[in-house]
């Protein structure tokens, strides 16, 4: 039996072009004068982006940190929502790495409130008060179940923050599932922000890496910020290979993640109205509440392993789930068929 895996996009191996590439990928040393396949990855994003200039960078989270380094002054303060990745996942690299605080702002499925968000802007230095150094929004927002926040919503983040003088900073770590989602090309969603990071490591396949675009001079800063982290690579090109193709190949098939994510969520509605809404569910991500069950999301992930099925649990009711290019039609119904029997048995020993 094949092992289906939905803990993440993440585990997502590389395709056979993609190791064909890496095989004979142009390579140099990318700290002493630029690899030319991983320039030529950094010129492609930043293009499908509407950028000037890309970085290659090994994660997602060193996107974010090196557009932290990169953009805002030491010692201000960061708004993003109170959900978002960069406040919840990463370490604290914000405070501890680049110096900087943060204030959580609230608001609905990865969309900050528009007005807490321009009461909570400080453009000066004051008494007892440090500036606001940078607005960061987030999509598709993770910790909201794979929400593609609406384009007007980014605009007037962007907006307030053009107001203000503040830059804004996009984890765009899965821009380009929003931009399946919303029908769009990827550069209309990154033109409401001054710096965008994705991950090519995630629906896109690649085995490694993201990139961050902006403006050319603010790359140039980050490019040098990124050996400070320990985070120049050499041969790079090996790696650049592999997100070449997935940018040439793997960005519309997403549209098939965000199909049986769905399918995933009203097989999961089905067995129990409670478990999720359908309606919420707009790309790869499916967030369950296993609540009614009365088992935590630790029980269901050991069921389903004797299975061979993966998903990721702990001691809550809840669980995230998410769909890949390894996740075919056949293997949502298997993993349906088994959480069924899970929340039957679940019943039965409550």
């Amino acid at each position: 039996m094949a092992l289906i895996d939905l803990r993440s996009d993440t585990v997502t191996q590389p395709t056979e072009a993609m190791r064909e590439a890496m095989a004979r990928a142009e390579v140099d040393d990318d700290g002493l004068g630029r690899d030319p396949t991983t320039r030529r990855l950094e010129e492609m994003a930043a293009a499908m982006l509407g950028k000037e200039a890309g970085l290659f960078v090994v994660s997602g989270t060193a996107s974010n940190l090196v557009a932290l380094l990169a953009v805002a002054p030491e010692r201000g303060i960061v708004l993003a929502h109170q959900l978002s990745h960069i406040l919840r996942a990463e370490m604290g690299g914000l405070g501890t790495l680049a110096g900087l605080f943060s204030t959580a702002i609230p608001g609905e499925r990865g969309t900050m409130d528009l007005d807490i968000l321009r009461a909570e802007i400080h453009p000066k230095l004051a008494l007892g008060t440090l500036p606001t150094a940078l607005i960061e929004v987030e999509t598709t927002h993770n910790f909201s179940g794979g929400h593609a926040l609406p384009l007007d919503h980014l605009a007037a983040v962007h907006g307030i923050g053009e107001e203000f003088g503040i830059p804004v900073h996009m984890d765009g770590a899965r821009i380009f599932n929003a931009a399946v989602a919303l029908g769009v090309p990827a550069r209309e969603i990154a033109q409401y922000a001054d710096t965008v990071g994705f991950c090519l490591s995630k629906g896109l396949s690649a085995p490694v890496g993201s990139v961050l675009c902006g403006p050319a001079a603010v790359i140039e800063r980050a490019r040098l910020l990124r050996r400070m982290i320990g985070g120049t690579l050499r041969q790079s090109g090996i790696l650049a290979a592999a997100g070449i193709v997935a940018l040439e190949q793997m960005v519309d098939r997403l549209a098939e993640d965000h199909a049986n994510a769905r399918r995933l969520a009203q097989g999961l509605h089905a067995v129990h109205p409670g478990i999720v809404d359908p309606a919420n569910v707009e790309t790869n991500i499916v967030m369950l509440n296993l609540a009614k069950s009365g088992r935590s999301s630790a029980w269901f992930a050991a069921g389903f392993e004797r299975h061979g099925i993966r998903a990721r649990g702990n001691d809550t009711p809840h669980m995230r789930m998410v769909t890949h290019r390894q996740i075919a039609r056949a293997d949502v119904d298997g993993a349906l068929d088994v959480f069924a029997a899970l929340w039957n048995e679940a019943k039965v020993a409550a």
